[in-house]
């Protein structure tokens, strides 16, 4: 397949799963409603909401045909690969947030190389049955693209997971190209004129999937003017994560902890704000470090373990968990490092 004709396909990948979604709760979409059931079931962090959040997503952002055809105008040097060239790309998913690895299998399909995926055990119902689609619509994909419990042979590996992971991923995969992802997390940087609405859309930026992707903010640095207490009445519009009862054990679980050791913070029904220097907070729980000029973080964070910037001349509120398939994970710019290997 050309790479029009991949867009092509991939583009009517998208329509169809929009169509899906926008009949959802249908008696003519049974597959796709028992399918949201049984990943919801399989893994309760996946509630309809975030499972419908991450397909918008994918459709809007990564199958749209124009966005598509923007992306590869960076990559000329794809549409005139020799298919005898092509390499085995092992993709270990992580299973944070649903279909969190979609963006790589992307890739790989788009550098005609052919991807052995490895299912997240959290997140293993989705991407099967998008799969199911585009191979109906194009079963010249089955031979790009297939699900494996071992991902030995491959030519190159693709492995997402914590620190501790890595450790894993680098034992086995070491010796291999690769590209090994470790714990990330994002920041945001008020400065105390941010309107209601920026900081409703702080509020997705931080509570999105229930806050358990490394683009979700879990820092914040604030300038000394900063009102805390409205920026926790803006936040109250996202209570009903209380109902969530893993969430909601996170939430009592950390406050009863801080408030065991007397330290000072602030609380509404979904969310605890505390002065911490860590960039890196628990579920539920919101860091802020007070400073005063915003221009220094930059330097005085460890970039390694930042993914996004929000906020203050850097990435705009709301926008932290929409990439762009110009958005690389830890900057590496998957494509580039995929076109090496022919």
């Amino acid at each position: 397949m050309n790479i029009e004709h991949k867009i092509s396909t991939l583009s009517l990948w998208g329509d169809e799963i929009k169509k899906q979604i926008s009949a959802i709760h249908s008696h003519e979409n049974i597959d796709f409603n028992e399918i949201i059931l049984q990943a919801y079931y399989h893994n309760n962090w996946f509630t309809e909401d975030n499972i419908l959040l991450a397909l918008g997503n994918i459709c809007n952002e990564f199958l749209s045909s124009e966005k598509l055809k923007n992306w590869m105008n960076n990559y000329s040097e794809y549409h005139n690969i020799n298919s005898e060239s092509n390499k085995t790309i092992g993709i270990t998913m992580a299973g944070n947030i649903p279909l969190v690895g979609f963006h790589d299998l992307l890739c790989v399909l788009m550098s005609n190389h052919k991807a052995l995926i490895k299912l997240s055990s959290k997140d293993s119902i989705l991407l099967p049955y998008l799969l199911q689609i585009l191979f109906k619509i194009e079963p010249l994909f089955t031979s790009q693209i297939s699900i494996s419990e071992n991902l030995k042979g491959a030519d190159a590996y693709i492995a997402t997971g914590s620190n501790n992971s890595a450790k894993y991923f680098e034992y086995y995969f070491g010796k291999y190209p690769n590209i090994i992802r470790k714990n990330r997390t994002s920041i945001a940087l008020l400065n105390g004129n941010e309107t209601d609405e920026e900081l409703y859309l702080l509020g997705t930026d931080i509570f999105n999937y229930f806050g358990l992707g490394c683009r979700n903010v879990g820092k914040l640095y604030i300038t000394p003017n900063v009102n805390l207490q409205h920026l926790m009445k803006t936040f109250d519009q996202f209570k009903h994560l209380a109902k969530h009862d893993k969430y909601r054990n996170n939430f009592d679980y950390q406050l009863t902890i801080l408030l065991m050791n007397k330290t000072a913070c602030l609380a509404n029904e979904c969310m605890i704000l505390t002065e911490n220097k860590s960039i890196f907070s628990p579920l539920s729980v919101l860091h802020y470090e007070v400073i005063d000029d915003l221009s220094k973080v930059n330097h005085s964070i460890p970039s390694h373990q930042i993914q996004c910037i929000i906020g203050s001349d850097n990435m705009p509120f709301g926008k932290s968990q929409i990439p762009n398939l110009l958005d690389y994970a830890d900057g590496i710019d998957t494509m580039k490092w995929l076109n090496k290997l022919h």
